[in-house]
């Protein structure tokens, strides 16, 4: 389920094409004299993605405030795990069998097995969890399940005394989450399964998309087909959450200090992203 966890990923600047521009995907937002950096991130990286792109140290460098979606430390916690748990397991005697067509179970089931994943361990997990715990499994699988750019400058700026703001508490992630897929139960696990064939060619052309900034061919491969077959979706995990967010991002050029945005890469694309949204109020956007 790639496509719909990357919200866990990717908008022509201006009026000009985004490859012609591409170099990070660190953008500097300018108004009236006043800055803040903003930067895409992917959530899950392998080693091999390190170095970052030098953009994010450059913003880095020169921000004093780090704004991340939630409070990284948090989401680590006991505390968070168990919420989600609560929130996204049958808390009674029901299975995803009870909810999910018997082709799909079977189809579910015959996946489980052939990767070696224990049917009886995931029988109590709601779909969204389903489909998040597979592709998290697969990401590992393929070595991708490493300490992603958020989690990554998160720890940095804890050991630099940086300050921090969040756009989104802990339990409203948690509420997103478990209503992925709400409604289409059959669709996203089935959607999940057959994505996992194609994760590691999609995954990393999202990355090659990501790294240098090329907005446009990131919602090529990772919006466009979510938005088109799950447009609710789309709309709760993306869409409206941007919408929630500017009201934040344009109160911090009232404020002496530099911000350094960052929101996972696909909340920056597309028509309803945070780019053209800025743009669009006014905002001089210019890619590091």
């Amino acid at each position: 389920m790639i496509k719909l966890w990357k919200i866990v990923l990717p908008l022509a600047l201006l009026s000009l094409p985004l490859a012609s521009l591409a170099n990070s995907p660190v953008w500097k937002v300018s108004k009236a004299g006043e800055s803040i950096f903003l930067g895409g991130t992917v959530h899950v990286l392998s080693q091999n993605d390190y170095p970052l792109p030098k953009a994010f140290e450059t913003a880095y460098e020169q921000a004093s405030i780090l704004v991340l979606e939630m409070d990284m430390s948090k989401a680590q916690g006991l505390e968070f795990q168990q919420a989600m748990l609560k929130k996204m397991t049958f808390q009674d005697k029901r299975t995803y069998a009870d909810v999910l067509k018997p082709e799909t179970v079977t189809s579910l089931n015959s996946y489980m097995n052939e990767r070696g994943i224990p049917v009886a361990n995931l029988q109590k997990f709601k779909p969204a969890l389903l489909s998040i715990t597979l592709t998290m499994i697969e990401l590992n699988r393929l070595g991708l399940g490493g300490t992603g750019v958020d989690a990554f400058y998160s720890q940095r700026g804890l050991n630099d005394n940086k300050s921090f703001l969040f756009l989104e508490l802990p339990e409203e992630q948690i509420d997103y989450l478990a209503n992925m897929g709400k409604g289409y139960e059959d669709e996203l696990i089935n959607y999940t399964l057959k994505d996992m064939a194609t994760l590691p060619t999609v995954m990393q052309e999202m990355k090659d998309a990501w790294r240098i900034g090329d907005n446009s061919q990131l919602y090529e491969v990772g919006g466009k087909e979510w938005q088109e077959k799950f447009p609710t979706s789309y709309q709760q995990l993306i869409v409206a959450r941007n919408n929630n967010w500017l009201p934040h991002l344009e109160s911090y050029f009232n404020t002496p200090e530099v911000e350094l945005v960052l929101v996972g890469a696909m909340h920056l694309v597309g028509k309803n992203g945070v780019i053209e949204q800025l743009q669009s109020r006014g905002y001089t956007v210019t890619q590091l």
